[in-house]
């Protein structure tokens, strides 16, 4: 009689810490051991391969809901095939508010959509606007439903928040034991330089990154943590960009600050340079804040080295290159301001910072783990269910070709969205089979999950949220305003 009811044979155990051969044995879509000479009903030979835990993508846009109605192109369905194909298991994405509305509504609406997944699920909600009702009532509510991270945009029409709003999402997230995560960009700064080049007649897409240089980022994001210490609220810096930015985060973490740094894969591969193409062709690598240079790229994996950024996401915002409602909404030759932002990265995520980061020596196997998985997990309330492997743990595993070369196309990423822009990137290792709790939902790039079979993931009180409980003069302003 089999004592397991899968044991994955064989491979090569990488964790956040440690990189063992061993099998992995499962059980009710659980690891239930980890050992050698293990035997199960099912088997797995994994000789030769990587065992990683599933990827855990805290920062995607999938299915967000638009003002007006409908929602973002990639779906629930689509954006879960994506991750799945790409080694991605567990995803948090957002719920938004928009101006003048509440809260409730827009999450009701998106956990329907998001019933579809087959990736397992939480959100972020958006906060676009701070009113008494949405901090007093409503954002208690849906931090009781789970819901325990709260973003917040310092830029951007008509998501931005000035700095009374963002003081008074700070306090509502203390009270209720929430993490923030911020867009640091200085808005009117933004919207000055903006102005000066459309007037200037310096419309194209390249000009979008000379819209917002990295003082701006890196001002909103001193400011943001200047904030976030003022009130004792923790927070994450969302798609660091640049060194100059990450240096702010360390500042404040050597002052004992509850301050995080995330990064994503666009800022170790792409440039600014990426946005100067013929007609509109540069708008597929439009995203906020821009890539900077490819000095920047040897820069931000040292920051990676030294764990001042400690976590790297998709930022998944898709926009199809040739959909009416995609890249061109406001026309071909419309100037950068009028552009939708964001680029897609599902998929692409793993493989990418694999080659980038491990086949070329930046970064070793259990960095990769702690800032794909682990770190994103532990940040946000998921571990010990989910960013490792160990018994207990949910059973998502990554089977990992390391010496596998791969030349990116867009059909390798099973996206709604018609282009990558990682299109011709030569890859070296990929992930030739993805379990979720257990179950094989992909092997060899065929996704064979059911839709709705993703589960969705109530987050509960933990110690990163928690605030270190040092006031200025003791005084907790969090408790009135």
């Amino acid at each position: 009689m089999s004592e397991y009811e899968l044991v994955v044979r064989g491979g090569t155990v990488v964790t956040g810490t440690d990189t063992i051969r061993a099998d992995v044995a499962v059980s009710g879509g659980r690891i239930a051991a980890i050992g050698t000479g293990l035997a199960g009903a099912t088997r797995i030979d994994a000789d030769g391969l990587l065992v990683l835990p599933g990827g855990v993508d805290t920062h995607c846009h999938i299915e967000q809901l638009q003002r007006g109605g409908g929602a973002d192109e990639e779906s629930w369905t689509t954006g879960s095939t994506a991750c799945l194909a790409g080694g991605t298991t567990s995803v948090i994405s957002f719920s938004t508010q928009f101006k003048g509305a509440g809260i409730l509504a827009p999450l009701a609406e998106y956990r329907q959509r998001a019933a579809k997944a087959m990736v397992d699920y939480g959100f972020h909600q958006i906060i676009t606007d701070a009113t008494d009702e949405v901090v007093w009532k409503e954002i208690p509510q849906v931090v009781s439903e789970g819901v325990r991270s709260l973003k917040v945009f310092l830029t951007y029409d008509p998501l931005h928040l000035d700095d009374r709003a963002f003081l008074r999402v700070l306090a509502a997230a203390r009270r209720n034991g929430a993490m923030v995560t911020v867009h640091c960009e200085n808005y009117e700064a933004i919207n000055w330089r903006t102005e000066a080049l459309l007037k200037a007649g310096l419309t194209a897409p390249k000009y979008h990154a000379w819209s917002r240089p990295a003082m701006i980022e890196r001002e909103a994001t001193h400011r943001a943590i200047a904030l976030a210490e003022m009130v004792d609220q923790p927070i994450q810096v969302f798609h660091v960009s640049c060194a100059e930015v990450a240096e702010e985060i360390a500042r404040a973490r050597a002052r004992g600050l509850k301050v995080w740094g995330e990064t994503c894969t666009q800022y170790f591969v792409l440039a600014a340079e990426d946005m100067d193409r013929p007609g509109f062709e540069g708008a597929k690598f439009m995203c906020s804040p821009s890539p900077r240079t490819q000095a920047d790229h040897a820069k931000l994996w040292r920051e990676i080295r030294s764990g001042t950024l400690d976590v790297i996401s998709s930022d998944h915002s898709g926009w199809s290159y040739g959909h009416p409602k995609g890249k061109p909404v406001n026309g071909t030759d419309a100037p950068f301001r009028d552009i939708p932002n964001g680029v897609p990265g599902l998929a692409a995520r793993l493989p990418v910072l694999f080659s980038e980061g491990v086949a070329k020596g930046n970064i070793d196997l259990n960095t990769f783990v702690r800032v794909t998985a682990t770190n994103p997990a532990k940040l946000f309330g998921l571990y010990p269910k989910k960013g490792s492997i160990a018994p207990g743990f949910d059973a998502d595993l990554v089977l990992w070709d390391p010496a596998k070369k791969t030349t990116l196309t867009n059909a390798h990423m099973q996206h709604a969205i018609d282009y990558t822009p990682f299109e011709g990137m030569e890859i070296t290792g990929w992930p030739v089979a993805t379990l979720r709790r257990g179950e094989v939902v992909m092997r060899d790039g065929k996704v064979q999950a059911e839709p709705g079979s993703g589960q969705y993931l109530p987050r509960g009180p933990y110690d990163m949220a928690t605030p270190r409980g040092v006031l200025p003069d003791g005084f907790d302003a969090s408790a009135y305003a």
